[in-house]
């Protein structure tokens, strides 16, 4: 890589330590270091749910599989975006609204529990543990992106990659806790959106017309111009399903509680949406320009494809920004899954079952030593060099989604839903999803979080509608709403 692009790529893991070292006086409680206190102003929010949701797998996985297979990969993409304007729509003002009036609740295992009533601790302790095994897969996918980011622009190993992108990332989320991570996502947001806004033009330039593209992609394979390519029925649903996983996703559900009232929610909506929207198509013209920019020569890696043309296109200094951009997609998810694993282990195992009475400074130093110790299991995970971001990605999706997302709608508008339902819901989603996802063949190759999301609702129901109703005042305040 050019000096020039090094510099700007350094001051912007500077900056990024900057806004940790500056958040840190911030974080008297615990539930300022994992929520912000509830503050966080529309535009911050929207472009922190849509920053920490995306992650490198929109830089490099969905840029990578349209590289690799075609425009047939697009079902992805139009099932987030609907799943993302769903969980905006019917999910954000509510959880919102109810996580406050429940005990003001900062985590979700934390607002289940004061939802159901629950005085066994049962239901914390299981839906903590589910955020600890899923997001280990999750963080660990995004180690993997930053990895390849840092092999691919300065040509380290592996290893040496992966940890100086993982000590970055611990740093500021340690000093400065959610409202370094909200911010540091709102400009990475920013970024991530030039950076694909910028590209698909200059490769319009470079080819010239749309034509000319189109006839590179068909030299290559005709079948890539083709979105129904080698799709089954099976194919589509399961690229769809992602939109599902919506619901569910912890990171992303904590800038709904975050967010400073519920009447900021429509104005966080639009931008979130309008970013989504623009990002994701970005990404795919990404990939789908990159099949005729390398048609002479592929990439041994597909997931490299928006690297590489990035370093070709642009002028050192730009290029610089451009793969900061793509660090940033990296960086905005797994420091916010960093932070929601130290609130799971400092607000729900720690507080809620060894010391209900710990002071807010020493539950935060908790919530700081959780977040390096969940970096070093990830760590461990993602030490392989051949793991693929967007598998990784899609296992820890499809966990959430199945294992929330049903329990969190449920709980949202069904005031007959019980603590059993509720049980029954996140075990079922969660085992669906593992068993799952080692089954191959016929519908056994759908995507796992379909039968995990279908069969967690049923149990749901099923365990609700078979146990005593919730006593009314588990149900009062659904009415007060």
């Amino acid at each position: 890589m050019n000096t020039a692009a090094v510099i700007t790529f350094v001051l912007y893991l500077c900056a990024l330590i900057a806004f940790g070292i500056i958040f840190y006086r911030f974080s008297e409680t615990l539930s300022d270091y994992i929520l912000g206190g509830r503050k966080l102003r529309s535009g911050v929010a929207a472009l922190s749910a849509g920053a920490s949701d995306m992650s490198g797998w929109l830089l490099l996985g969905l840029p990578g599989a349209v590289y690799a297979a075609g425009l047939n990969q697009i079902w992805i993409a139009i099932g987030l975006s609907i799943g993302a304007f769903l969980n905006w729509q019917y999910v954000a003002a509510r959880l919102r609204t109810l996580t406050e009036k429940t005990g003001n609740a900062i985590t979700l295992p934390d607002y289940l529990e004061q939802r159901f009533e629950d005085r066994t601790r049962v239901l914390r302790i299981v839906t903590a543990t589910v955020i600890l095994v899923f997001f280990a897969l999750y963080t660990a996918s995004g180690l993997v992106a930053g990895a390849k980011l840092f092999e691919s622009s300065f040509g380290w190993g592996y290893e040496t990659a992966l940890l100086a992108g993982a000590t970055v990332i611990v740093v500021y989320t340690f000093l400065g806790g959610f409202m370094a991570v909200s911010w540091t996502d709102f400009f990475q947001g920013i970024l991530m959106f030039l950076a694909l806004i910028t590209a698909p033009i200059m490769l319009v330039f470079f080819f010239e017309n749309w034509e000319l593209l189109v006839a590179g992609v068909a030299e290559v394979d005709a079948s890539f111009l083709n979105v129904y390519h080698e799709m089954t029925l099976i194919g589509i649903l399961s690229l769809l399903a992602w939109g599902l996983g919506y619901f569910g996703q912890p990171h992303i559900l904590a800038r709904f509680m975050a967010i400073d009232s519920p009447k900021s929610v429509p104005m966080a909506q639009m931008i979130g949406i309008g970013w989504m929207v623009f990002a994701l198509f970005g990404a795919v013209f990404v990939g789908f320009t990159g099949i005729a920019y390398f048609a002479d020569s592929p990439l041994p890696d597909p997931e490299f494809v928006f690297l590489v043309m990035v370093q070709e296109l642009f002028s050192p200094w730009l290029a610089g920004i451009l793969l900061a951009a793509i660090l940033s997609a990296v960086m905005s998810t797994v420091d916010s899954q960093l932070l929601v694993c130290s609130s799971a282990i400092a607000e729900d195992f720690y507080k809620g079952l060894l010391r209900p009475a710990a002071r807010h400074r020493e539950l935060v130093w908790v919530g700081r030593i959780s977040v390096v110790a969940v970096a070093l299991v990830a760590l461990f995970i993602a030490w392989n060099p051949e793991a693929m971001v967007l598998e990784l990605v899609a296992w820890a999706w499809a966990g959430f989604g199945a294992s929330f997302g049903p329990v969190i709608l449920f709980s949202l508008f069904w005031k007959r839903m019980t603590l059993q339902g509720a049980l029954a819901g996140v075990v079922t989603g969660a085992v669906t999803v593992l068993v799952w996802h080692f089954l191959e063949g016929g519908w056994f190759n759908l995507y796992e979080i379909l039968p995990g999301f279908l069969l967690s609702s049923a149990a749901i129901y099923v365990f609700s509608t078979r146990t005593e109703p919730p006593s009314a005042s588990v149900t009062a305040e659904l009415d007060n709403m």
